[in-house]
């Protein structure tokens, strides 16, 4: 009793309005389709940048194996605990409990019409695992969304970023260049260029990326659940071409 007690104290403190919204939003994502998706892309693909809209629009809930690590940790649960030795050793956290963390996080509400899966799976024993705990509640993968882009026009969007530290604002040489080279709009201050973001660095990545996730995209291909978009075009261009493809 003491539980529902604690909870709905907490419950009595959540300001009206946001109660309200919440419900507004859950009665709206009724009527929606349940959709399991993947997105798969290298570093700088745009599946960053899609991934917030597509699940604002399908009422889907974000799943990043990193974030969902540390929620497991910190809530201490029995896989969380066994994530954490792994962690605290050094070692990798076996595919086994990712996907039993990923199984614990699909029961969470805001997971009801489904999810994204971002950065997972990695390699083809990781998607066979997936789909293994998927089928054991009925479920499978709708649609694997591969951010096909040319590594020439990832070099050219990457390299040409610039930050300016302190606030976070960003430039990029090419498509939103600072009113003076180098230097931020706002304060004067100079901008620098991130240590990843060098051709260098960005084609071991990318080398990396390739090598690793090649197998991965086969695996979905053969199953007919994959999907190649365009990620080359302009972030409102993929949206629209996104939106299609989910929503078929």
């Amino acid at each position: 009793m003491a539980k529902s007690s604690s909870a709905s104290v907490d419950m009595e403190d959540i300001q009206t309005v946001d109660l309200m919204s919440e419900l507004l939003r859950r009665m709206k994502c009724a009527s929606k389709p349940d959709k399991r998706l993947v997105f798969i892309g290298p570093p700088g693909s745009g599946k960053g940048t899609q991934s917030p809209v597509i699940k604002d629009e399908f009422c889907l809930c974000h799943l990043s194996t990193g974030d969902m690590l540390r929620a497991a940790v910190a809530a201490k649960s029995p896989l969380g605990v066994k994530a954490k030795e792994a962690m605290d050793k050094g070692e990798l956290v076996s595919d086994d409990l990712v996907v039993g963390i990923m199984d614990e996080a699909m029961n969470r509400p805001k997971c009801q019409k489904g999810f994204i899966l971002d950065g997972f799976p990695r390699t083809v024993t990781q998607a066979e695992k997936l789909d293994e705990m998927l089928n054991r509640r009925g479920a499978q993968i709708d649609k694997v969304l591969n951010f096909a882009i040319d590594d020439s026009v990832l070099e050219e969007r990457i390299t040409g970023r610039w930050i300016h530290p302190s606030s976070g604002r960003s430039y990029h040489t090419k498509f939103a260049p600072p009113k003076v080279p180098g230097v931020d709009d706002v304060t004067g201050e100079p901008l620098i260029q991130r240590k990843d973001d060098n051709a260098d660095v960005l084609r071991s990545r990318l080398d990396a990326f390739h090598k690793q996730t090649q197998p991965v995209i086969d695996y979905y291909a053969k199953k007919g659940s994959l999907v190649n978009i365009p990620a080359e075009k302009a972030p409102e261009e993929v949206t629209k071409v996104v939106k299609k493809v989910v929503s078929t």
